[in-house]
């Protein structure tokens, strides 16, 4: 890891504070904000292009998210950073309303600095 570039990684974790307080509270307006278009998503042996819009309001009724309530960082560790880009090696968590666990997800984030604005460039998860 490398600590030359504090302020870039300080703006990168404050993203991915950002993002997950955005998805926790179904604020997609506020959520898009975390992403730098186009975003790319790799899950379920799929690779999905995220554009402005992608995301919709219904996404938290069906499928992986229909017993979902929230998420939670368990861990968040710099694999690599620079002074537009930080790589990180991350664990969530999936929550029920009850506080059960839905499941724990091993993921990077790349999170990079475009035109001034630092966001979500890229993830890879094993979350369904």
């Amino acid at each position: 890891m490398s600590t030359d570039h504090a302020d870039a990684i300080a703006d990168a974790e404050a993203v991915l504070d950002a993002f997950m307080a955005a998805f926790n509270a179904r604020d997609l307006t506020a959520w898009e904000k975390t992403f730098n278009f186009p975003s790319a998503r790799l899950a379920s042996n799929t690779l999905t292009i995220i554009e402005p819009g992608y995301h919709k309001p219904e996404m938290f009724d069906f499928g992986a998210l229909s017993d979902w309530h929230h998420s939670a960082w368990e861990r968040r560790q710099v694999i690599h950073a620079g002074p537009d880009k930080v790589h990180f090696d991350t664990r969530f968590t999936r929550y029920r309303a009850d506080g059960g666990v839905i499941g724990g997800f091993d993921s990077i984030y790349v999170v990079t600095c475009e035109d001034g604005h630092w966001g979500v460039k890229a993830r890879s998860s094993y979350a369904p």
